[in-house]
């Protein structure tokens, strides 16, 4: 059975896509990072092979020991994605004007709620998966680029994901993953107006550690 959009998403930021079976195809990177060719393409298929080969490696171990699990999804979380500024983008509107500590607080919340819950999909994952990057395009505005790429499964059709990334201090970082066109950005900022039309940033972010909120991207 297909699991959850959300759960898909989850696993498509930590896992950086799926096993390393593909090549990369980069196309011109953005014109702020000309040394940077191809490398953010390169990041997901670098981590898809690090993170796959690992789960693989320790899964019985990672089942016995959840704490473990979290640490090593926590670390590869923060390695591939730039959680405070999708953060800003998911707050949208209600983060104009916050602090630099109030958007940290709603996206170590976010990021913890989400982890928790889906963290141990990820031992399930389908082995059987392919990535295969399609190109690497820059972002309107030189606001990075989009790596373009597909899950290919037995026996079902490929599954469109398209990373969104930026350089920070002179690394790709993602801030945004596109499943099958569906922004994981924009549903969360969806699912976040209304809370944050009621209630204050360190307010949401306490809900959503105390499991009063719960993300979802339907199914």
């Amino acid at each position: 059975m297909k699991k959850s959009l959300l759960s898909l998403v989850i696993a498509s930021a930590l896992l950086a896509g799926a096993p390393l079976l593909a090549t990369a195809q980069a196309a011109k990177p953005a014109a702020a990072a000309p040394a940077a060719q191809g490398s953010a393409s390169k990041l997901v298929l670098d981590s898809s092979t690090r993170i796959l080969g690992t789960l693989e490696q320790r899964r019985a171990e990672f089942r016995s020991n959840p704490a473990t699990l979290k640490q090593f999804i926590t670390t590869e979380f923060n390695r591939m994605f730039d959680r405070d500024y999708a953060a800003r983008l998911v707050l949208g509107v209600h983060g104009r004007g916050a602090s630099d500590a109030d958007v940290k607080l709603f996206a170590d919340a976010l990021a913890d709620n989400l982890t928790a819950r889906y963290g141990t999909s990820l031992l399930d994952f389908n082995s059987k998966l392919r990535v295969r990057v399609k190109s690497e395009s820059p972002l309107p505005g030189n606001r990075g680029v989009k790596v373009s790429s597909e899950m290919l499964r037995e026996g079902g059709d490929p599954i469109p994901v398209d990373y969104l990334l930026r350089n920070v201090g002179g690394q790709w970082k993602a801030f945004d993953v596109m499943i099958e066109g569906i922004s994981y950005v924009q549903t969360f900022k969806n699912q976040f107006d209304g809370p944050l039309r009621q209630k204050t940033i360190p307010q949401v972010a306490a809900d959503l550690r105390a499991g009063k909120l719960q993300p979802s991207g339907g199914n």
